[in-house]
């Protein structure tokens, strides 16, 4: 059985579900200032392949690492963790 490389994965929420098959997802992340020690939050925003178009704005997902699907595109979408409300 062949090995395959760890894939990382992220968790954040989508932001906009405005192409087809195609979401983003933000994802935030607290990172401590080198001098001041103060935690800030940093926010990355990822384009994910959603193949069922069921993940609607607000949703938290799971997003995995995956090969280029186009030129923005190389992770999709494992699962949703909560809905919207």
């Amino acid at each position: 059985m062949e090995n395959r490389n760890l894939r990382k994965e992220k968790i954040g929420i989508v932001v906009s579900t405005n192409m087809q098959k195609s979401i983003i997802v933000e994802v935030e992340r607290r990172i401590k200032h080198p001098k001041y020690g103060k935690f800030v939050k940093k926010t990355s925003r990822f384009m994910a392949h959603d193949e069922k178009n069921d993940s609607k704005e607000g949703d938290l997902v799971k997003i995995m690492e995956t090969r280029p699907l186009s030129k923005q595109k190389c992770w999709r979408m494992v699962e949703i963790i909560e809905r919207a409300r």
